[in-house]
């Protein structure tokens, strides 16, 4: 028995966003021969559900980057950060005006002015809003419908007072890469969190014990897998830490240049049916 961790963006799903027969028959190809398969991603739980149920798979996930590990049968794991971390790790952002979304156990919060905020945030980089389609930039600052998975908040402090509410997870965006920088070093002087991104325009922060990494070892502990007999499939800087804890570590063909040169084997790309073919070659 194997255990495969999955990401989702830019690995097991294209570039359109949806996982193809290929790929959808080896993962079904590998349960059926009794391995586990599970997702890793740093989309929040509602996100993974929704996606498995449309393809009728069932497998343990990962979430909000490995900081909730759901598996089915047990009472979901989180590892939370703490309340120093998120006031000293908001205080920055609000004072970058930085549009942010808290990942918790009750759904995504986000600012009432979250729309305002990501218009600012995209008119920091002109050259990118120039080169959005005017669909593309709508979807940017469309103001998400208020619904039981997106909620809002006016102060950050109305959120992490809260006593039945834990956050697992920041979701950061800026489009200026100089003051981008600028913030996440100004957050990795946090102690206790770990700061990392999935894409060019993102900032992801969660406890420092909470990572891709943690989900991998809880989902492969469960199972009483040892780690030598797990694989991990990413393209990103936040899928690093479970490409570490893997046995075997693949790269996708899309994957940054820095994820690819420290994994043991580089697969093809999201938009080739990449996790198939690694599928195929290391677990069937």
């Amino acid at each position: 028995m194997k255990l495969v961790a999955i990401d989702l963006d830019g690995t097991l799903l294209s570039s359109n966003l949806s996982i193809s027969e290929e790929n959808l028959t080896a993962i079904r190809e590998a349960q059926n021969e009794g391995n586990i398969i599970m997702i890793c991603s740093g989309r929040a739980p509602e996100s993974i559900r929704e996606l498995l149920d449309e393809y009728d798979l069932a497998c343990p996930f990962a979430a909000s980057n490995g900081t909730v590990v759901v598996i089915e049968g047990e009472k979901p794991k989180y590892i939370s950060m703490n309340k120093q971390n998120m006031l000293e790790a908001a205080e920055i952002l609000e004072s970058y005006g930085v549009p942010y979304k808290l990942y918790t156990n009750d759904g995504i919060w986000m600012p009432e002015d979250w729309s305002a905020k990501v218009r600012s945030a995209l008119h920091s980089n002109p050259e990118l809003a120039k080169c959005l389609l005017e669909s593309e930039y709508k979807q940017f600052i469309e103001q998400p419908k208020r619904t039981d998975n997106n909620r809002y908040f006016r102060h950050i402090q109305d959120v992490i007072n809260r006593g039945d509410l834990s956050v697992q997870k920041f979701f950061i965006l800026q489009f200026n890469q100089h003051t981008r920088k600028e913030i996440m070093e100004q957050l990795e002087n946090i102690a206790g969190i770990a700061v990392t991104t999935s894409g060019d325009y993102n900032i992801e922060i969660m406890d420092e014990k909470g990572n891709k990494g943690y989900g991998l070892k809880a989902v492969a502990k469960h199972y009483n897998i040892p780690l030598e007999q797990t694989i991990a499939i990413g393209d990103n800087f936040n899928d690093v830490p479970m490409l570490e804890a893997a046995g075997l570590s693949v790269a996708m063909g899309n994957a940054e240049p820095e994820v690819k040169e420290m994994c043991d084997i580089v697969t093809r790309t999201n938009d080739e049916h990449g996790v198939a073919h690694a599928i195929r070659q290391f677990v069937l």
